[in-house]
């Protein structure tokens, strides 16, 4: 991203500064974690918002699927 200036701007958000702490720690063995746990910051935001949108269409069709049930009954009521 460009500034007023016409020079670059590059910032690190807070899970590329948490990636970064635990890759140095990985490194010089503070830290004793697998690698997809160091990781973890990187591919995690991702995964949280495809947990997110996974919930939200497991709702809609919970309730499409209640919606459904319900004008059944109420079509089978209609005819006793």
């Amino acid at each position: 991203m460009l500034n007023n200036h016409g020079q670059t701007n590059f910032s690190i958000g807070f899970t590329g500064l948490l990636a970064l702490v635990f890759i140095t720690l990985k490194l010089t063995g503070h830290i004793d974690w697998a690698w997809v746990w160091v990781l973890a910051p990187l591919w995690g935001s991702a995964a949280l918002f495809l947990f997110v949108i996974l919930g939200i269409v497991a709702i809609h069709m919970a309730i499409a699927a209640g919606c459904l049930v319900l004008a059944w009954w109420l079509g089978k009521e209609s005819e006793l």
